[in-house]
């Protein structure tokens, strides 16, 4: 398993909120909702890197 960085982050009370009732409706926690949420941006915005595969 990957290894995981927790960090502070200071967010606005409505923008938790609706994160909140997001991952309630998708059966997440809060914490996993707002890491689906930052990792479909990051792969919409074409900058997750790559993996290595080798032939």
């Amino acid at each position: 398993m990957a290894e995981r960085k927790a960090f502070l982050l200071r967010i606005d009370p409505q923008v938790l909120a609706a994160l909140q009732r997001w991952a309630d409706d998708e059966l997440r926690s809060l914490n996993g909702q707002i890491e689906f949420v930052l990792r479909q941006a990051i792969v919409d915005a074409g900058r997750l890197p790559k993996k290595n595969t080798k032939p």
